[in-house]
């Protein structure tokens, strides 16, 4: 059984945000974190908050605290 997420993204949507200003990056940052504010329930943000602060890192088969 796979855990977790993936998504595809095509070459022409990657070479689109590459050209993006460093402003048009930051404002497209900001505007999907007040997105998922709005859109995440109090229970969703209570587990988001938990795997940010409880993040490890796999290097070479060990777990490092992030």
């Amino acid at each position: 059984m796979n855990k977790g997420f993936y998504y595809i993204l095509e070459k022409e949507d990657i070479v689109n945000y590459m050209k993006l200003s460093a402003m048009e990056k930051l404002k497209w940052l900001e505007e999907i974190v007040l997105f998922t504010e709005k859109a995440l329930t109090p229970e969703e943000k209570k587990i988001r908050e938990y795997f940010r602060n409880n993040r490890v890192i796999v290097k070479n088969g060990k777990e490092q605290k992030f």
